[in-house]
């Protein structure tokens, strides 16, 4: 077997998709997601971006079975997410994170929140109490363990719901504009909790979001269009393409902004340029020279 389709953990191979309409209305379904393929590598921190209605959530949805292809397949480790038989085994590999983290939140003590899904699952006692804390420390959210859930900010709130995903013990997680509702600080709570999860447990994470700063952060970035994938590189790679970005209604980040309209006005510069000390730099060397 090759070693590199080894570490694909999840294959979206020509997948279509269509909400179905109501009985009454005759017009034909809109095609949501239309021949998108996208392989996931294993470990990797992929950035998926897109407009509203691009259909980057609906694409996140299909990747631990909530959704299901119309046309074409999606794999997570080898299972089929159509064969129901194997949907428990797809939500263990892939667990996801929703924009909403009072929508997640079933109990009125931390801990017991983040133990629910274990309870349900006949996890023994001792090793629920290792998952737990393992997972509240992963977050950094272990000294709250026996605090009320709806006491804390939104970004804490995020991290409890993300702990419970990793007690599941998933290769993957799937998180679906997971800072949308928070403010700042709470947005730059999560991004460190995933980039850590990442790069220091190496679980694989798929982030749709509209922030390009967090997109940043990314290996990797899928931009998503009317239903298709648009562009599929590095980061430095997408956001060098910044008039494509605004044609599709989305932003770059603002050091790589500055970037194009200092090219824009005849100066020297770089648009691959993405987070503030590399542009500090070109700068320093521009009024330098």
């Amino acid at each position: 077997m090759d070693s590199k389709k080894d570490e694909i953990i999840i294959s979206a191979q020509n997948v279509e998709f269509h909400y179905e309409n109501d009985p009454e209305d005759k017009t034909p379904p809109k095609q949501v997601l239309k021949n998108v393929s996208l392989d996931i590598k294993r470990g990797q921190f992929t950035a998926v971006l897109g407009h509203n209605g691009s259909g980057k959530s609906t694409i996140a949805k299909h990747m631990n079975g909530i959704l299901l292809p119309c046309g074409g397949k999606v794999y997570v480790d080898g299972i089929d997410t159509c064969d129901e038989d194997r949907i428990f085994d797809v939500r263990q590999r892939v667990g996801m994170v929703f924009q909403n983290p009072d929508n997640q939140l079933v109990a009125t003590i931390v801990e017991e929140d983040v133990a629910f899904a274990l309870e349900n699952l006949g996890v023994p006692t001792d090793e629920m109490r290792e998952r737990v804390d393992d997972a509240l420390r992963s977050v950094g959210m272990y000294e709250y363990r026996e605090h009320s859930p709806h006491q804390l900010s939104g970004g804490q709130k995020q991290r409890i719901a993300i702990a419970g995903i990793i007690a599941m013990r998933p290769d993957c997680i799937v998180l679906d504009e997971p800072t949308a509702m928070l403010d700042p600080k709470g947005r730059k709570e999560v991004l460190k909790t995933i980039r850590k999860l990442n790069h220091d447990f190496g679980i694989t994470a798929v982030l749709i979001t509209h922030y390009m700063e967090e997109a940043a952060q990314a290996d990797r970035i899928v931009v998503m269009d009317n239903g298709e994938i648009l562009m599929d590189d590095v980061p430095k790679n997408v956001f060098s393409n910044v008039e494509l970005m605004k044609r599709i209604g989305l932003d770059v980040p603002q050091v790589t902004e500055l970037m194009y309209l200092m090219g824009q006005s005849g100066l020297p510069s770089d648009t691959h340029i993405i987070d503030e000390e590399e542009c500090a730099d070109a700068l320093f060397a521009l009024l330098k020279n």
